[in-house]
């Protein structure tokens, strides 16, 4: 059996504006459009500073693990649609 290498990027934007920070993940394959998800994480009143690295932090993670529920779903249909009668 053959050793085949596909290599798939993911790409992670983040943005900060008045305490709330965005991010979007987009995982290129190869088809024409990206698979893509977003998180958001805010600075809570109570935060005695503001750290954008924090905020990065979270709103990344939550896009990432966003993409990836995205891409099981991506999945499912595709094995749902090889196994339709």
């Amino acid at each position: 059996m053959e050793l085949t290498t596909t290599t798939w990027t993911v790409e992670v934007f983040l943005s900060e504006r008045d305490g709330r920070t965005c991010a979007e993940a987009r995982l290129h394959t190869g088809l024409p459009e990206p698979l893509t998800a977003t998180g958001f994480a805010r600075l809570s009143p109570e935060d005695r500073t503001d750290v954008a690295e924090i905020g990065y932090e979270l709103a990344a993670a939550r896009a990432l693990a966003q993409l990836g529920q995205l891409l099981l779903a991506t999945a499912q249909l595709d094995v749902d649609a090889l196994n339709a009668p």
